[in-house]
């Protein structure tokens, strides 16, 4: 039975990998008392003692905790942004091609995507996988979010019993272009220009969707339908599905697979402009059900143990 450690259980994504494990059978869950929550020695002695490891911490914290194990058996699965651009890490999306998939099953260190990240990725790398966009193509993107990604503190700004007036529209932010997803979705769907980045979070607590517009003049001959075939063929679930239909009256709803563990790709638009969308939760596939994932796949066992997949 695989010996399982998650430092940092007291944060968001933490807490999500722990309440997923905590009814597991199949693992043993390693856990420190409070008041040694922070102890470094204590912390050393379990990132040494567990076959697995999850770490939910800042970056700096996060490679302060790998330089600390010195089991080489010891496997770490990261949800920080520290090492998602490392080419000794294996990015965590396994969907997006054998090779990752054959790199997480080999690997002892595995980065798990970022919330915006892991639906641009999704959406873009597969086109430039198949030549239908140019690796210079300069994209934009939009993401809707609920408050939960920006963790406790926003949280708790959103939750307080008379939160700011400001808080119950959308709010736009990464206003500087800097935000710190940026160099994943370069980085990892091969792009040579970071896209016009623009990240909204809205006064609903999970759930995320991810939209990157095309004009059909970008895809070098490719119509919207050549899309979709791409899609289908690499998107066929249980986790990342490509779906024909949205039926939802002419709206997209953002949190509709809240507290789920699936993404769900989709293809809209008209014959000039198109639009991709990526539907998921920021906390489900977006964080820790795609930590868990990971966990499943490396253990070799079915990749949707102990996740909750929805419709």
């Amino acid at each position: 039975m695989k010996k399982v450690f998650i430092d940092g259980k007291a944060g968001t994504t933490g807490l999500r990998i722990y309440e997923r494990l905590s009814k597991r059978e199949d693992i043993q869950l390693l856990l420190l008392p409070e008041e040694k929550r922070k102890d470094l020695s204590a912390r050393k002695e379990m990132l040494n003692t567990c076959d697995i490891a999850f770490l939910c911490l800042p970056d700096a914290a996060s490679i302060e905790a790998v330089s600390l194990i010195e089991n080489p058996d010891v496997c770490v699965l990261d949800t920080s942004t520290a090492f998602r651009t490392d080419p000794d890490w294996a990015y965590g999306f396994p969907e997006l091609s054998p090779e990752h998939r054959q790199k997480i099953i080999n690997s002892k260190r595995i980065a798990v995507p970022g919330c915006h990240a892991g639906g641009f990725i999704a959406l873009v790398y597969p086109l430039v996988e198949a030549g239908i966009l140019k690796s210079d193509q300069l994209l934009s993107c939009h993401s809707l979010t609920g408050y939960s990604g920006g963790g406790k503190n926003m949280i708790s700004q959103y939750e307080n019993p008379e939160p700011e007036p400001e808080l119950f529209s959308p709010r736009q932010y990464g206003l500087s272009q800097n935000h710190k997803h940026l160099k994943e979705m370069k980085a990892v769907t091969g792009i040579e220009n970071f896209p016009v980045f623009c990240p909204i979070v809205a006064d609903y607590y999970n759930g995320m969707l991810v939209t990157v517009p095309l004009f059909k003049e970008w895809l070098g001959g490719a119509e919207a339908c050549d899309i979709k075939n791409v899609y289908s063929k690499k998107y066929t679930g249980p986790i990342v599905k490509y779906k024909e239909e949205i039926g939802e009256n002419g709206f997209i709803c953002s949190n509709k697979l809240s507290f789920f563990d699936n993404m769900e790709i989709y293809v809209e638009g008209n014959d000039e402009r198109i639009i991709l969308m990526a539907r998921y939760d920021n906390l489900g596939k977006g964080a820790s059900g795609a930590a868990v994932q990971n966990m499943n796949i490396i253990m070799g066992i079915d990749e949707t143990t102990g996740l909750d997949i929805g419709e």
